[in-house]
């Protein structure tokens, strides 16, 4: 299978740059591979698109503020990104400079935090410093690292509003967007109509917006991600199966980490990491509805949401989106695959 076949021209000016007034505002575009077809909708019908008895599995992941700027001790301006917190004291990260820095090489970041180069794993660096944790520095002293084709810098509002309202464990450095569309009126709205949730957590990295290079998508490396899926949940998504209800996963990022936990044949409860790459002709075990945003062209992304709906139907999905001028993206409406391909 090739890259280029899911590949599409998208106007620039769909591309969400900020989010709307209210995350309830969206539109929803539903689709359904069943009866090869999709409709328009708002977000705020959500409630009515799923059942009693259905499960709705949200990634609990929360940003954290993972850009910093500084400079070597040689005196040369850095810039960081951080990919992952290892531990209190070390954590992975991209790094831009002129010249990237030699293991044992002293950092000043943000004018206060002194930390030193360890380390090399492949194109990310290790960081270590011997203060306070770096999720707290990061708290006080990081800046949100909006995605690439956000074309501004991150305001104050985007503190908030590039954060689900449920987010509760630190870790990402890029929002589980469809998770943004959700304020808790409509959290309230689905358990007044019975639907059931549960959360995973999946730590977004900066990887999740590294371009695809390969045409040949069977040439391709995953980038790793931090996933926890508990065995409370397996229990849930059990009983729901049990139950006749739908598992509903609230992101891809949910889809990757209980496909993931499944990849054994069974689903069980998983901690680690997760490089699983969704892609045509995967055997969803787990997932029975998708709710998504839109996503970039030739992207991991776009690949996994035409594996589970079909790619055709994305395809003319997508067009139809272009043509009554959807947003795109982050900050972009939603998406409703109400089930599997065939």
């Amino acid at each position: 299978m090739r890259l280029s076949e899911f590949d599409y021209q998208l106007p620039e000016h769909l591309i969400a740059q900020a989010p709307l007034e209210a995350r309830g505002d969206s539109r929803l575009l539903r689709v359904d591979p069943a009866h090869n077809r999709f409709d328009d909708r708002q977000f705020a019908d959500f409630a009515t698109l799923v059942e009693p008895g259905d499960l709705l599995v949200f990634n609990d992941t929360r940003v954290i503020p993972a850009r910093l700027f500084g400079r070597k001790d040689s005196g040369g301006q850095i810039e960081v990104l951080v990919e992952r917190v290892l531990d209190e004291r070390t954590l992975l990260a991209q790094l831009r400079a002129s010249r990237a820095p030699k293991p044992g090489a002293r950092l000043i970041l943000e004018n206060c935090i002194e930390c030193e180069m360890r380390a090399r794993d492949g194109d990310l660096f290790v960081l270590q410093q011997d203060g306070e944790p770096w999720l707290e520095l990061l708290e006080r002293h990081g800046h949100l690292p909006l995605p690439p084709y956000i074309r501004r810098d991150a305001a104050a509002a985007d503190r908030e509003r590039y954060q689900t309202v449920y987010a509760s464990k630190p870790g990402a450095v890029a929002a589980p967007t469809a998770g943004l569309h959700f304020d808790d009126a409509m959290l309230a709205a689905l358990e007044t109509r019975g639907v059931r949730s549960a959360q995973i957590t999946l730590h977004v990295g900066a990887g999740t917006f590294q371009p695809v290079r390969d045409e040949d998508l069977d040439s391709h490396v995953m980038h790793a991600e931090l996933v926890d899926v508990p065995a409370a949940v397996c229990a849930e998504i059990d009983a729901t199966r049990a139950a006749g209800g739908r598992v509903v996963a609230v992101g891809t990022t949910v889809v990757r980490s209980l496909e993931t936990a499944a990849e054994g044949g069974r689903l069980r409860a998983f901690q680690g990491e997760s490089n699983l790459f969704i892609k045509p002709g995967f055997e969803f075990r787990v997932v029975d509805a998708l709710l998504t945003n839109f996503h970039l062209p030739r992207s991991t992304l776009l690949i996994l949401v035409s594996a589970f709906a079909g790619r055709d139907l994305i395809r003319r999905a997508y067009a139809h989106a272009i043509a009554q001028e959807y947003r795109f993206f982050s900050y972009g409406d939603a998406m409703f695959i109400a089930g599997r391909a065939a």
